[in-house]
């Protein structure tokens, strides 16, 4: 016979030529050399040397354990004092009945809805992560659900959490924020067949996630060729000549055209501006030629204005002059004084008739 001893916390299987006979706690036993004693810790997980179901046909063996059952689409969290300890996927297990508090959670992951009481920090945990997708929707987007490619709602900002199976989800998000599209290196002809290029812009915010995203392909790339088409139809309409002058009519124009297309594209239209006209290099030179013209008859006009005035001044003055014998003699003098200012010293040569009439100019006659 043998001694045996089943301590604290511990319990023991009997079996006789494999075959199971009983359960032991705690206690002294003696048994016959053919009876074969497994001993068990009950603080951990029982694992059976023989088919679970045989064993649980004992009563007693079957109360002092807890038999979880995991289906294929199935996983159950095992919490053990309250904190996580595994995931049991597709499968039977058992754990004593002992000092570990042991809470079972079982989830069903051939659906996508998470309704289990399982809390959002729980499935961010390392163990759970791989049965999980997550989607993050920022503050500043929109985004529409799609499962097996059909729509099912809209989701707006937060973070969403679904079983990760073979059911196909796909989320669709968009920037509801002001946006700016730049319409640059447009080569239009204008009525005139003049050559442009012209670079613009244009502003727009997302208000209807369904219309961007459900009933549009590349809302942006429509909106784009929207602000396109509504461009070059403004330029075509007018002559080189008559579009710089209405140039300030294009945004007028290309909103208004735009409009209708853009609440379609589920958008909303905030602002458009012309960045630059650039003139091909023949025309660029014309326009120069012009300018210059145009400035050098304005210099033309200006000089001639100047020398009507002056000529005006001066027949004035003559005219003063003519009237006024002192006014004429005072107009000699200051010439003879500027005269004068130039030279040092005046050498005179001649006869009698010169001194006297250099007295007449410089002496005052009593």
């Amino acid at each position: 016979m043998k001694r045996i001893k089943i301590n604290a916390y511990q319990v023991g299987l009997v079996f006789k030529n494999g075959v199971y006979k009983k359960m032991l706690s705690e206690g002294v036993y003696w048994f016959w050399d053919a009876e074969e004693i497994v001993k068990y810790d009950i603080t951990k997980q029982f694992y059976a040397t023989i088919e679970l179901n045989i064993l649980l046909q004992d009563a007693e063996l079957a109360n002092a354990l807890h038999v979880v059952d995991v289906m294929e689409n199935e996983i159950v969290l095992q919490y053990e004092n309250g904190l996580l300890k595994q995931v049991l996927t597709a499968g039977r297990y058992a754990f004593w009945k002992s000092v570990i508090k042991y809470d079972f959670i079982k989830a069903d992951i051939s659906k996508i809805e998470i309704n289990e009481n399982i809390s959002r920090a729980m499935l961010q945990n390392k163990l759970i992560m791989n049965y999980v997708r997550a989607y993050t929707v920022e503050s500043y987007e929109k985004a529409v659900l799609f499962v097996d490619g059909k729509y099912v709602q809209t989701l707006s900002a937060g973070v969403y959490f679904w079983w990760k199976n073979n059911i196909a989800i796909t989320v669709g998000k968009a920037d509801v924020r002001m946006q700016q599209v730049e319409i640059n290196g447009q080569e239009i002809l204008t009525k005139d067949k003049a050559a442009l290029r012209i670079n613009a812009w244009a502003q727009y915010r997302v208000t209807d996630i369904g219309k961007a995203l459900i009933q549009n392909k590349e809302y942006e790339r429509q909106l784009y060729v929207a602000f396109q088409f509504a461009l070059r139809e403004y330029v075509a309409m007018l002559g080189f000549d008559e579009l710089l002058q209405k140039k300030e009519g294009i945004v007028e124009y290309v909103l208004k055209a735009v409009k209708d297309n853009a609440e379609a594209f589920g958008v909303e239209v905030n602002g458009f501006g012309i960045r630059d006209i650039i003139l091909p290099g023949d025309v660029k030179d014309i326009m120069n030629q012009v300018l210059v013209a145009e400035k050098k008859a304005q210099a033309n006009i200006i000089m001639r204005r100047e020398e009507t005035a002056s000529t005006r001044s001066l027949l004035n003055t003559a005219k003063l002059m003519e009237e006024n014998a002192m006014l004429w003699k005072l107009k000699e003098m200051e010439y003879v004084e500027k005269i004068a200012e130039k030279i040092s010293n005046i050498s005179v040569n001649g006869n009698g008739a010169l001194i006297d009439q250099l007295k007449q100019i410089f002496v005052t006659a009593k």
